[in-house]
């Protein structure tokens, strides 16, 4: 699970993190540029920089090469001290379509963590964005005849074996405890007050035409060292983005800046969720800290996204000492922050302390899920002989609702969604790719029973959930009422060196697949996003001489309805794809799509253009 969707075969090569400060993005009313053929595919190794044509200048359709090997990737890294917190380490880049990436020591740590990772060969030239005439593009291959021959033998052969695999690999005894020893996303009740799994309109409106342009970058912020720049939310009236100790409002079609907040350091994490006002909270230092060493993550403070306006900072103390939090998260009308000290809560609108760490308990809450319920991860007992209270809790008294207690000796849980309650955990490390996924619970909110325990194979699921501190990261996962949405791990598409794979179902109620099951097809890695009613919005990773794309799934019959691609000229496709699912922000709203990264990292010296965040639009 660990693997994310890497760059397509013969991609122009990229980097890891992010690049020196950028010009101000070009104005909307320059004319089109033609659209380019694919690019020249990248050498062998020995890493040597393909010469760029002019932007905008026609290449020859090349056959493509196989890329060199890629590079060893990144794992995790041990969880941060409680006091004097750091960061988060950004993710390296992952390696391309195609080629067999090597599996990460799920605690190790690369020797340069916060250092890019250079892709195929050199970095490509990128010149700021501009909206593109996409054009299909093309590779020269085996002859046209046998290639349909292979591509129906190839394809009755996938749907044959896929079909007896993904039955073996969704199937259930219908047992229900959660021992070491038995086989994210965003929840939430259906916008139309549907179920998942039923066929159902959302409220995403299909564009008249698909067909994306670039709508603005965000700059690359300047810094001297890799810093921490989580946290990016869509209202009605404004895109907002984290900066390097700021916080700033942005036009959602023009890109215009409307607001900046200030912060005495930068944001170390934020909640995905909002209230219905626009309101949301986030964590950040109290100071810019020097160069390998930290001020700790101790402030919270909640946003007005809308107003642009900070409306309150809070500190939880430990004696005389703040705490240093892990994260934070918003329900209903309420901030919860947790750490290793325990958890806080308050009001989001006054700021009203709700309720605080007590230093008597034997037990503290290490973080929560957000969202439609509040749902605390309670750990009690000591380490190697833990056990997880997963507690749905009052957002207003802290007072427990409900609680399933997990078996001992799992150490981290993820809240995946609280309403449906679903939760991931990698069960006596049997994960074995860092994922931080073995299993999936489906708890009833009501009475804290289990449901029924979903095995999810790190080897066959590709989804990621990081519940050592910030309790619901998780990425690759949507959660209708009663369906799960996960995707596969890549495997070989029909295409030279190609990749695919697809969205499969599972039943919250019986832990067993539903046969449902929504291709990406050849060349394009899908991965949920959300839920839209009961529908699932994905994004597609695309191939080389592709753009992505967002399609909405049917939640009954799994049909697949495009509602934007993005162009695939070679500038905008490699500006994208430095723009992983797994390690970035990603967010589609009627229309448009927001890509931004999570780290600002220091210029690479190559002169080449990155860009924090990207917006492209439809024009129907």
């Amino acid at each position: 699970m660990t693997q994310p969707p890497p760059p397509p075969p013969n991609q122009p090569p990229q980097q890891g993190g992010f690049g020196p400060p950028q010009d101000p993005p070009p104005s909307l009313d320059k004319p089109q540029q033609p659209a380019q053929q694919p690019p020249t595919p990248p050498q062998q190794p020995g890493f040597g920089a393909p010469q760029q044509p002019g932007f905008g200048a026609p290449q020859p359709p090349q056959a493509p090469q196989p890329p060199p090997p890629p590079g060893q990737q990144p794992g995790y890294g041990y969880p941060q001290a409680p006091q004097g917190q750091q960061p988060p380490q950004p993710p390296q880049t992952p390696p391309g379509y195609g080629y067999p990436g090597q599996q990460p020591n799920p605690y190790g740590q690369s020797p340069n963590p916060y250092g890019r990772q250079p892709g195929y060969g050199y970095p490509q030239p990128t010149v700021p964005l501009q909206p593109q005439a996409g054009q299909p593009g093309g590779r020269k291959g085996i002859n046209a005849q046998l290639a349909i021959i292979v591509a129906a033998v190839v394809a009755i052969a996938l749907i044959v074996g896929g079909g007896v695999w993904y039955a073996k690999s969704g199937k259930s005894d219908g047992k229900k405890d959660d021992t070491a020893g038995s086989s994210g996303g965003t929840g939430g009740k259906d916008a139309k007050g549907g179920t998942g799994g039923a066929s159902g309109t959302g409220d995403e409106k299909v564009p008249s035409d698909p067909a994306s342009h670039v709508l603005f970058q965000v700059p690359e912020p300047k810094v001297d060292d890799s810093t921490v720049v989580s946290g990016s939310w869509l209202t009605g009236k404004a895109y907002v983005k984290a900066g390097v100790a700021e916080i700033n409002g942005y036009d959602p079609d023009k890109g215009t800046k409307l607001w900046t907040i200030p912060l005495p350091g930068p944001v170390c994490e934020a909640s995905t969720h909002t209230t219905a006002d626009g309101k949301t909270a986030v964590v950040y230092q109290p100071k810019m800290p020097a160069k390998n060493s930290s001020a700790g993550c101790s402030k919270v403070s909640a946003i007005d996204l809308d107003a642009g306006k900070m409306l309150w900072t809070k500190t939880v103390n430990s004696g005389d000492r703040p705490i240093s939090l892990d994260n934070v998260t918003v329900s209903a009308n309420t901030v919860a922050a947790g750490s290793t000290s325990g958890g806080a809560a308050w009001d989001i609108t006054s700021g009203k302390s709700l309720w605080a760490p007590k230093p008597t308990d034997s037990c503290y809450d290490a973080g929560y899920g957000g969202g439609a319920k509040l749902v605390a991860v309670r750990k009690c007992g000591s380490y190697d002989q833990r056990q997880l209270h997963i507690q749905t809790i009052d957002p207003k008294s802290g007072k427990v609702i409900s609680e399933y207690k997990m078996t001992s000796g799992i150490e981290y849980a993820s809240v995946v969604s609280t309403d449906p309650l679903v939760v991931a955990a990698d069960v006596g490390d049997t994960a074995g790719d860092g994922s931080g996924i073995s299993d999936f619970f489906s708890v009833d909110n009501k009475t804290g029973k289990l449901i029924t325990r979903i095995s999810a194979p790190g080897d066959q699921f590709a989804a990621k959930c990081d519940g050592i501190t910030k309790i619901e990261a998780c990425t690759g996962i949507a959660v209708g009422k009663d369906r799960l949405y996960i995707p596969t791990e890549e495997h070989d598409g029909t295409g030279d060196y190609s990749k695919t794979n697809e969205i499969v179902a599972f039943d919250l109620s019986t832990g067993k697949q539903t046969g449902q099951r929504a291709d990406a097809g050849d060349g394009y890695t899908i991965t949920p996003l959300r839920m839209d009613g009961a529908n699932v919005i994905a994004y597609k990773r695309p191939p080389y001489d592709k753009g992505g794309q967002i399609v909405s799934i049917d939640g009954g019959s799994f049909k697949e309805t495009k509602l934007l691609e993005n162009p695939s000229t070679e500038q905008v496709r490699d500006a994208e794809t430095r723009m992983s699912p797994e390690y970035s922000e990603l967010l589609y709203r009627q229309g448009h799509l927001y890509m931004a990264g999570v780290y600002a990292d220091k210029p690479s010296g190559t002169g080449d253009k990155e860009y924090l965040a990207i917006a492209f639009g439809t024009s129907g």
